[in-house]
């Protein structure tokens, strides 16, 4: 069965609306691969840590491709710098510059699009591939909220 793919477009803090939406997803029992460069998973990890008091996000941090970390079986949560791993959660966000290579085991994949040009305009590229592979497209706009409908 081919992923269905939602993108949230005009999002003003693409790693801020990624903690809620992996936040929400967490407490729904989800596993969850966020593929993004290296930079991006370094702030996201960080607030991961901080941006709910009192609170843990179980996650791991793993450069892809290379073996998959024994505690990845144990830890719902997964940042992936490269391409995605096999085998992988069901559930991708994708914070990267392209779509991934491979869609394999994926069931649902979530694009966040921050409000800048550049992103819009990689956004939009992305929207076409997926759309060219056939793939069942969903649009979320501006301040959609993660946490109304992001981890289903």
């Amino acid at each position: 069965m081919a992923p269905r793919v939602e993108f949230h477009t005009g999002v003003a803090d693409e790693v801020g609306f990624a903690c809620r939406l992996l936040r929400k997803a967490y407490h729904q029992g989800a596993r969850v691969l966020v593929r993004a460069p290296s930079a991006r998973l370094a702030r996201l990890d960080r607030e991961l840590w901080t941006f709910v008091e009192r609170e843990f996000l179980p996650h791991l941090r793993f450069a892809a491709p290379g073996p998959v970390p024994a505690a990845a079986a144990r830890t719902p949560l997964w940042l992936v710098d490269g391409e995605l791993p096999a085998p992988c959660p069901p559930v991708l966000v994708n914070l990267g510059a392209d779509m991934p290579s491979s869609l394999q085991g994926l069931t649902r994949i979530i694009e966040i699009v921050a409000s800048d040009v550049d992103d819009e305009q990689q956004g939009r590229e992305r929207w076409r591939a997926y759309k060219a592979a056939g793939l069942e497209l969903i649009h979320h706009t501006g301040a959609a909220s993660a946490d109304d409908d992001s981890s289903r």
